[in-house]
């Protein structure tokens, strides 16, 4: 049985605004040590599936540098398959920038045909969730399905943001709507698809002939093999699964992660999430600090004092004499001085918070507050929930604010910047 995987990871992902601004959403940081597409690759490598493409287009620089050759996915490989990292690019046939999901693969069915694929997986690299793909293909074989997607159950007030499914007695899919206004119901698509390669390649080549210039699984190629009568059949799936695709989804996200017991187990052995790792010193807690309910990964420097509570803190953060930080993932490198209060917020890299600044607040109704990468939030400013600072925001940017309080949901770095 050969099985290509083919990973869509181009997404500019501006739901999340200042976490995308340099980097691809795939690439965006997760968990302390991981980056997002690490779930989708260990569960390739983790279903013994190891030829993999991954399509990005939007800044796939931090992307490429972290997956590399693939070493620790195992997928540093030539002649059984190995990971491809493959952009748009210009030949002597007419390309372009990939326009919807299908488009993307279309453009390169000359390398997902490579191998003579029996069955072709088009994978998000964006989504947090585990899944033996082995067990997905097996079902796909017992029904003689062209095509099969994965499906979960969501909240029905929710239901609108997916595409929503509707199946017979035997998980036939008899409907496909692409988010719909009123959703007719909640078993969403979760943009996991496995098909026959015959059947890939035809639906993209008619797709082609009609002219599509955006086509799109979700809106195009899904709904339009159903209503022609093929075999599309549904996957139940009752695992956990997210789409990180805003800046409260991501946060949930890492709430989620410190739960008891936790959505998703990171210490399964039977389930590793391979990563690319750094060479850091180990997690320093200095006298009196505390520590509760918390992720903390490797480097990070906790200071005499400082308090630390339910929140992901990422290699190399510092947190000083007296600091405060709640309910808040903090990335790479960031430094968060001493006496600073960080309150449910998204500190991305190198971000740093002045000596006794606020940023973010727990009295709110859930606002999400999030400093860009390399941002400089000024000692003694006040930033208020909900407010989103850009990458390189410095003292200069906060100058306006005379009273030294940024009022609540401010955007602050976005206009008139080439990031």
């Amino acid at each position: 049985m050969r099985v290509k995987a083919v990973i869509l990871a181009g997404g500019a992902g501006t739901r999340l605004a200042s976490l995308t601004i340099k980097r691809a959403k795939p690439a965006v940081p997760f968990a302390g040590k991981y980056r997002i597409i690490d779930f989708v690759l260990s569960n390739c490598v983790n279903s013994n599936i190891f030829d993999v493409i991954i399509l990005t287009q939007y800044r796939p620089h931090s992307l490429n540098d972290h997956v590399g050759k693939g070493r620790p996915w195992d997928l540093d490989r030539s002649f059984t398959g190995g990971v491809q990292m493959l952009q748009p690019y210009k030949g002597s046939r007419d390309t372009d920038w990939y326009a919807g999901t299908a488009d993307a693969v279309l453009q390169n069915l000359n390398f997902v045909r490579s191998g003579q694929p029996e069955f072709v997986l088009i994978l998000s690299g964006d989504h947090i969730y585990q899944m033996d793909y082995d067990m997905l293909i097996q079902y796909h074989r017992e029904k003689g399905a062209d095509a099969t997607l994965c499906t979960i159950r969501v909240p029905l007030d929710e239901a609108n943001r997916f595409g929503i499914v509707d199946v017979d007695e035997h998980y036939r899919i008899k409907e496909f709507i692409e988010k719909p206004e009123n959703p007719p119901g909640n078993l969403a698509n979760m943009g996991v698809y496995v098909f026959n390669y015959a059947s890939l390649e035809k639906s993209l080549r008619e797709e082609q002939a009609r002219g599509t210039p955006d086509s799109d699984f979700g809106k195009h190629i899904l709904p339009r093999m159903i209503a022609e009568g093929k075999r599309v059949f549904a996957y139940p799936y009752g695992g956990y699964w997210i789409d990180v695709g805003t800046l409260d989804a991501y946060w949930e996200a890492h709430m989620d992660l410190l739960s008891s017991p936790p959505s998703l187990n990171l210490n399964d052995r039977t389930w590793v999430i391979h990563t690319r790792s750094e060479e850091r010193p180990p997690v320093r807690v200095e006298t009196t600090a505390t520590v509760i309910n918390s992720l903390i990964t490797d480097g990070a420097v906790i200071a005499e004092g400082a308090h630390v509570e339910r929140s992901v803190l990422s290699p190399g953060v510092y947190v000083g004499p007296g600091a405060v930080v709640r309910d808040s993932v903090v990335l790479t490198d960031a430094y968060i001085e001493a006496g600073a209060r960080v309150e449910r917020c998204i500190l991305d890299k190198i971000a740093v918070i002045g000596q006794g600044a606020t940023v973010g607040s727990m009295s709110e109704v859930i606002k999400i507050t999030a400093v860009g990468k390399n941002a400089h939030v000024p000692p003694g400013y006040t930033v208020g929930a909900g407010s989103i600072l850009g990458t390189d925001v410095s003292a200069k940017d906060f100058e306006k604010y005379a009273s030294k309080v940024v009022p609540p949901g401010t955007k602050m770095g976005f206009s008139g910047r080439k990031d």
